[in-house]
């Protein structure tokens, strides 16, 4: 049987990466703004680990308009949600085996 440690997602070594794909797990899809209020971060940090997540396929990007503004939102994509509930599940096995 594989190792849980194995099994975790280098993708989601970070807290932000982490934190921006549980938003988006329990949210159908978020706008930047409301991204970067949720996970208290800059601007460029927040772009840095959303391009990550979209070039892993984990992350859809829409963008559109509001009225003239432009207006980007973010969801996770079916391969992101498998990714992530993997991961999540390593986790949990981690935590198990330790206890």
């Amino acid at each position: 049987m594989k190792n849980p440690i194995e099994q975790l997602n280098k993708v989601f070594d970070s807290r932000i990466r982490i934190g921006i794909m549980s938003a988006l797990m329990v949210n159908e899809d978020l706008n930047f703004n409301d991204l970067k209020a949720l996970i208290d971060v800059t601007d460029g940090n927040l772009a840095t680990h959303l391009k990550t997540l979209e070039e892993n396929n984990y992350v859809k990007v829409h963008k559109g308009f509001i009225g003239r503004k432009t207006n980007t939102t973010y969801s996770v994509t079916a391969a992101g949600q498998k990714a992530f509930r993997a991961h999540l599940d390593a986790l949990e096995k981690i935590i198990k085996n330790i206890g």
